[in-house]
């Protein structure tokens, strides 16, 4: 297959989707994304490399704008999070496709579609997903059908509900399939690397292909290798009779961001077994899949590094498909408690970060102090690293500096972020963005927190009252100083 190939890729506004195109355009295919609204992909690193193209795929007219001219399509789309019938919805657009890529004389379809037995009886969801294969492979186009159970990364729907339920929860009841239905999870990084291989190669085509990880484990054991990973106690889980689908999805609803609907759908597939039957795998990945507890730790380290292009960070180079994008829904990530605030003033954004460069050390952190000594005097006695460390220099700041008892990870001529590193449970950054404006600038202050587990959270809001006092004065002295300085 020649790599300068147009692929266009449905669905790329996705989780699995929006990790996929970059890894496209750096194997040096050409890529068309089609999205219902452009500017739903105007923040991505790579929205330059592509073509983009508006698409209601529900509409078999639009269907031949986002199709004609290409060579091979990803099909990635599903429509379980919706409130309507999600199932009739995904056979049309699946109809429509796949009368369209006959029309446009397509090479190739790879459809992601859901592991699971076809002789049982399982999920509203899963019969979705392998109706819409079975229609996509109705036609004349050659059709290349991977299917996945649970995936193993941030952003994962499945992996989100995993994550929210050991995170908050220290003790369980749950419904008795959670200790007995079985499951072969499998990386992020692992299903990028099968759609991969698997476009262009003939031999592929016409075909289905199970892919999964290399353990077979229940939801329970999932629970306790998150929990392992992330450094949490093993979880106590009651597993009773009398919690139906409906009930189990009210309950992840309390303690997950998750949408209704999309906990609901998720929880009735997961009451299939979903274990890969071991045909077809030879043809869709060379590499050895990661581990459970190794795809988890990818997972969950990089929270605790900080390395996450998501809606509250820039981008980083780390970029393991593992960590979060701005294609993400909202409860995608971990839990991300933040106290956000913003101040104006006539000053330059320049002037306005040399103060903000100059935090802790001599200059100390703009509003009580004396409580940040207090604070180092505790982390010293819990074995932290306390406040003595001071800075390098007492203006200039590199990644990798040490301030007081944070670490920077970031510094740009208008942002800061520095990482915490005194001991609480979980992990903290503070950060300042600085934005030039016709009348000055505007100084942007946040504090991030991703909690660990019920102490975490416990934490945070117990000194919230606390933290909202100091937070607020540091901004407003932070400001005062740099005018003070100017004047």
């Amino acid at each position: 297959m020649e790599r300068s190939e147009l692929i266009t890729v449905t669905g790329s506004t996705g989780y699995v989707g929006g990790r996929l195109v970059p890894e496209l355009l750096q194997n040096g295919y050409r890529v068309r994304c089609v999205t219902r609204s452009a500017e739903s992909l105007q923040d991505r690193d790579w929205t330059g490399q592509v073509e983009i193209v508006e698409a209601d795929l529900e509409k078999k007219n639009e269907v031949v704008d986002a199709l004609k001219g290409s060579d091979r399509a990803l099909y990635l789309v599903h429509s379980m999070s919706a409130t309507r019938n999600f199932a009739e919805a995904e056979q049309r657009i699946a109809k429509n496709f796949v009368e369209v890529s006959d029309e446009v004389g397509l090479k190739q379809l790879v459809y992601l579609g859901g592991l699971g037995p076809d002789d049982v009886e399982k999920s509203a969801h899963l019969q979705s997903r392998q109706a819409v294969g079975k229609i996509l492979a109705s036609g004349s186009t050659p059709v290349t059908e991977l299917r996945a159970a649970v995936i193993i990364g941030s952003g994962s729907a499945s992996f989100e509900m995993l994550r929210s339920l050991v995170e908050v929860l220290p003790f369980m009841v749950v419904p008795k399939w959670v200790t007995k239905t079985k499951c072969q999870p499998i990386s992020i990084g692992n299903v990028l690397e099968s759609l991969l291989s698997v476009l262009g190669r003939e031999e592929a085509f016409n075909k289905v292909f199970e892919i999964g990880g290399p353990e077979v484990v229940t939801y329970r054991e999932m629970m306790d290798t998150y929990a392992e990973v992330a450094g949490l106690k093993r979880r106590l889980i009651l597993p009773v009779p009398v919690l139906t689908p409906r009930l189990s999805s009210h309950w992840v609803n309390l303690v997950s961001p998750l949408p209704f609907t999309l906990a609901r759908a998720l929880i009735d597939s997961l009451t299939t077994d979903v274990v890969v039957q071991g045909y077809g795998s030879e043809l869709t990945s060379d590499r050895t899949p990661d581990k459970l507890e190794d795809a988890i730790g990818k997972a969950v380290t990089r929270v605790q590094e900080m390395e996450i292009p998501t809606r509250w960070s820039d981008a980083s180079n780390f970029k393991d498909p593992a960590r979060p994008e701005p294609s993400d829904p909202e409860w995608a990530g971990g839990r991300v408690l933040v106290d956000r605030r913003s101040l104006r003033t006539d000053l330059s954004a320049n002037s306005v970060m040399r103060t903000i460069k100059s935090v802790g050390g001599d200059t100390g952190w703009f509003a009580f102090d004396w409580l940040w000594a207090i604070r180092g005097f505790v982390d010293e006695l819990l074995g932290g690293v306390g406040v003595r460390r001071g800075r390098r220099h007492p203006i200039d700041l590199r990644v990798g500096d040490t301030v007081d008892f944070f670490k920077v990870t970031l510094v740009t001529p208008r942002r800061l972020r520095l990482l915490a590193e005194m001991k609480v449970p979980g992990h903290a950054w503070l950060e300042w963005n600085v934005r030039e404006t016709n009348a000055g600038s505007v100084v942007e202050q946040q504090a991030l927190f991703v909690p660990k587990g019920v102490i975490g959270r416990a934490y945070w809001y117990f000194l919230l009252p606390a933290h909202i006092l100091i937070w607020r004065k540091m901004l407003q002295n932070l400001v005062r100083l740099a005018e003070e300085k100017n004047n």
